[in-house]
């Protein structure tokens, strides 16, 4: 396998000019599969908060940075939607979420709502002992009561000291929702409808953009299951204060840097 990635063939998600230069870092192993953003990206091309992988890493070794209430000292951890940064000396707390054409935004949250993070199921099996187990969508597993009503397309608010589960949305008519790929990926809505395709295609969700705080389009959007998620209210607020890559981010760096 190659330590090498070429800055012109990283995922969309990716907040990073590609043509500035000819390497990026590389996302070790980890959440979120090839979706995951190298930490580093983050630390130098979005937030600006160091100049080369060496700065970086001695921010990291000192624990100044969390993710999901986790100090962190590997700077190619994969970074993925709805993870939790934290910048304890700074004071600075940041959700990770879908922004314009589908890259990954920040976008600044308070200390408390630092304390949890969501999560949308994307798998449910019967386990031995009783059990369900839950797979969310960045592979994390969950054990719940065999009893219990998750169901998939669901999200989850997982507290990050404990990883238990403290709120439940159900993906339903009615659901507020954010698209976190496609043509309307960072768009919200609430889900008008839910049209189920009588085959192996997906199922498509329509929505509705009328009296949601913050969204001046009164239309929706219509998608595919795989790229919604249903969301808190509370995600709404902030959501014009997101950051991304500049289309200046990185054009200084050199291509040594990154290998």
């Amino acid at each position: 396998m190659t330590k090498h990635q070429k800055r012109l063939s990283v995922p969309n998600s990716w907040p990073i000019e590609r043509k500035t230069d000819t390497f990026t870092v590389k996302a070790d192993a980890g959440p979120h599969g090839e979706a995951g953003v190298p930490l580093l990206i983050i630390l130098r091309d979005v937030l600006g908060y160091a100049d080369s992988r060496k700065e970086a890493r001695y921010a990291l070794n000192e624990d100044n940075v969390r993710i999901n209430g986790k100090a962190v000292s590997d700077e190619e951890r994969p970074v993925g939607m709805f993870d939790i940064l934290a910048f304890d000396e700074r004071e600075e707390y940041y959700r990770v979420f879908p922004g314009e054409g589908g890259r990954l935004s920040l976008t600044p949250i308070d200390e408390d709502s630092a304390q949890s993070r969501l999560g949308k199921i994307a798998g449910k099996q019967n386990v031995p002992g009783g059990d369900v187990q839950l797979t969310l969508h960045d592979g994390q597993t969950l054990l719940v009561d065999e009893d219990s009503d998750y169901g998939g397309g669901d999200s989850v608010v997982i507290g990050n000291e404990d990883n238990e589960i403290v709120a439940h949305f159900e993906y339903e008519e009615g659901a507020l929702v954010t698209a976190i790929a496609g043509t309307h990926a960072g768009d919200i809505g609430r889900i008008d409808e839910i049209q189920v395709t009588p085959s192996s295609a997906q199922n498509n969700v329509i929505t509705t953009q009328a009296d949601i705080p913050g969204v001046d389009d009164e239309g929706g959007f219509e998608t595919v299951e795989e790229y919604v998620v249903v969301i808190d209210e509370n995600f709404i607020d902030g959501a014009d204060e997101s950051e991304t890559a500049s289309d200046d981010e990185g054009a200084d760096e050199e291509e040594g840097d990154d290998e």
